[in-house]
């Protein structure tokens, strides 16, 4: 399970070395500066829909930074980064994940997936959890060229603004259709009185029409939780954001904003915590001075994490994808004007 994030991490420390810097012996390590910075940029953007792997392939070249990618101690610094991410999810749905345990506790020795609500979602986290897994996996060499070229990142993060924006119209439009034909139906008497005052309320408060369409998010079926886990491995692409095209694909099988994100986050968990548990031993080999570095940054990325899935939750009640797009297009533009006209002209 792992793979998702050590392969995507691991490519980013084959980068080449930014062509302002000539080339030493040994690479650079990370000063203090840069790793609050990247553990500020690993927090934020790991969970907001906007691609923290595009964001720390792109940004350090833009900076003019020595390629302290190249370095042995990048990896174990990556690491401090995941568990911090993961320690502030599971810190933000403890109460969600406790439920979620003691369901699976409670199928397993039943046999029976059905007998609890929350043992049958973390059934569904775990089959959604298993393409990620493998994908990344088999895409390994073939995603590390890629990786190579910020370049390419940046029309990614672009490209991720566009899938946003797409995903959030055919919603809107999906949502006005549902609105319509249930007006209809109460113009022509085949709706119950008791549901006329819902569909006013639902006309009133654009909003309100979610409840038209959308489903809990309990009712996934397998398959569904399969195809959502499947489009997290197209985050292997720098660029394309875990969390965005998760929520996408969780919106497209008619899970509402909010749903469509909790089951973004509760499936990145694993994944995430996977990726530096398992790497946790190469951190002890960095040396006293990088060990204290990556502790005190991924406390750093821990605060930032937790911080930006508490206002994201908030978020995701009312709002919707169209200011990330908005976002992504701006970022992917300027860096790619930047790259090719400042860096590459």
């Amino acid at each position: 399970m792992h793979w998702l994030l050590v392969v995507s991490w691991r490519a980013v420390i084959a980068l080449p070395a930014v062509r302002l810097v000539e080339h030493t012996a040994t690479p650079p390590t990370l000063n203090w500066f840069q790793a609050l910075f990247l553990a500020v940029l690993q927090g934020v953007t790991e969970l907001f829909p906007v691609s923290s792997l595009g964001h720390t392939v792109v940004i350090p070249t833009m900076l003019g930074w020595p390629p302290v990618q190249s370095n042995n101690t990048f990896l174990p610094f990556v690491v401090m980064l995941h568990v911090g991410t993961a320690t502030a999810l599971l810190t933000f749905f403890w109460r969600d994940w406790v439920r979620l345990i003691r369901g699976f506790i409670i199928t397993s020795m039943r046999g029976d997936l059905n007998a609890s609500r929350d043992g049958r979602l973390c059934w569904l986290i775990i089959a959604g959890t298993v393409p990620a897994g493998l994908i990344g996996f088999l895409l390994e060499k073939p995603l590390q060229q890629l990786f190579a070229s910020p370049i390419i990142a940046a029309a990614f993060i672009f490209l991720n603004g566009s899938v946003l924006f797409t995903a959030e119209r055919l919603r809107r439009h999906a949502d006005a259709r549902a609105v319509a034909t249930t007006m209809g139906s109460v113009a022509r008497g085949n709706v119950a009185p008791s549901l006329v005052s819902s569909v006013t309320q639902t006309v009133a408060e654009p909003q309100a029409a979610l409840a038209v369409e959308t489903r809990p998010l309990e009712t996934l079926t397998f398959k569904e939780a399969f195809l959502i886990g499947a489009a997290q491995s197209l985050a292997l692409i720098p660029g394309i954001s875990r969390s965005g095209i998760t929520i996408v694909a969780g919106m497209s099988v008619r899970l509402n904003h909010e749903a469509a994100a909790r089951f973004a986050f509760l499936l990145a968990t694993p994944l995430i915590a996977a990726a530096g548990v398992l790497e946790i031993p190469t951190l002890f080999q960095a040396g006293a001075s990088m060990l204290a570095i990556s502790l005190v940054s991924g406390v750093v990325a821990g605060i930032a994490a937790y911080l930006s899935v508490r206002y994201l939750m908030k978020y995701f009640e009312f709002g919707r994808l169209d200011p990330f797009a908005y976002y992504c297009w701006a970022a992917g533009a300027l860096s790619l004007i930047l790259l090719i006209v400042v860096f590459h002209g």
